[in-house]
């Protein structure tokens, strides 16, 4: 009995001894995890406060706050075990491993949820605009970490991968003040061509919401088959009127504009010829063709 008492006694003082010791680097391992703990609240308060600057998502703005914390306390956590002679290699190497094993088998999910929150930082688009990216043309309904939905002009919503998006060309109309309409069309070869400007000039400048500058332009481009093809360029607010609605007016005003003033708007036509035994259908396209040149008396003979 007395010997049992004897070996505890010393297993105490030994540890007694042992621990003061270590008592200044136990307390420099605690008090370095407690300022880690400090600094880990601060830098949550700080992340959130410049991303409430910046208009960031709220939610996005906890999350990114609570990671940087999280992150800080951990690595004080291994900092204070290291000072006391614990050896956290071992534990480091196995938690970089599980990390790149994880990465691997969840890249799709990784890349999206980076992807998202870049996005939100970023802020490319917002709730309630209208954007086209991987060929789908929308509202943007709901953003997350994950994904983004849109609703189609055709009432279909849509889940498209963030990580599809961030890496690829996004068009924001909602974030346009003004756009460009092109429309082309041909007029007949007898047209006046100081006319058909001046009548489509008139029909565009008309139109609610066209912008006087840039100014209505008005090009003829190129002699086609059947007819004379211009192009006619005009600027419109964004709000005031859509693109749909610019781009009707515009058509529809130059076709009542033009049948007004008796300005032709020539198309090609397709005639069908049959020959008397019925054995071979001729087909093929004609189009009005412009006068052919006149040469002057003495210069040539009609054959």
């Amino acid at each position: 009995m007395d010997d049992f008492l004897t070996i505890l006694t010393d297993f105490f003082n030994g540890l007694m001894a042992q621990t003061a010791r270590q008592a200044p680097v136990i307390l420099l391992a605690l008090l370095a995890f407690i300022a880690g703990l400090y600094f880990a609240r601060l830098a949550k308060a700080l992340v959130q406060r410049g991303l409430r600057f910046r208009r960031a998502d709220p939610e996005l703005s906890l999350l990114l706050g609570r990671i940087v914390q999280w992150g800080i306390i951990i690595f004080a956590l291994l900092f204070a075990t290291q000072q006391i002679g614990v050896d956290v290699t071992a534990f480091l190497t196995g938690l970089g491993i599980l990390g790149f094993t994880l990465g691997f088998a969840l890249q799709d999910i990784s890349k999206n949820f980076v992807s998202g929150i870049l996005m939100l930082l970023q802020k490319p688009f917002s709730l309630g605009d209208t954007i086209e990216v991987s060929g789908f043309n929308g509202k943007v309904l709901d953003i997350t970490l994950r994904d983004t939905v849109l609703l189609t002009g055709e009432g279909l919503r849509v889940r498209i991968p963030n990580g599809d998006i961030f890496t690829k060309p996004i068009v924001n109309f909602s974030r346009l003040r003004r756009r460009r309409i092109e429309i082309t069309l041909g007029v007949d070869y007898d047209s006046d061509l100081d006319e058909v400007r001046q009548v489509a000039l008139e029909t565009i400048k008309n139109i609610p919401g066209v912008l006087s500058d840039p100014a209505v332009d008005i090009v003829f481009e190129s002699f086609a088959e059947h007819a004379i093809r211009s192009q006619i360029s005009y600027w419109y607010d964004e709000s005031k009127t859509s693109h749909p609605r610019a781009l009707d007016a515009g058509i529809s005003g130059l076709k009542s504009a033009f049948d007004r003033a008796g300005i032709e708007v020539p198309v090609p036509y397709r005639e069908l010829r049959l020959h008397e035994d019925g054995a071979r259908l001729n087909d093929r396209v004609r189009a009005p063709q412009p006068n052919p040149p006149t040469h002057p008396a003495g210069n040539g003979s009609a054959r």
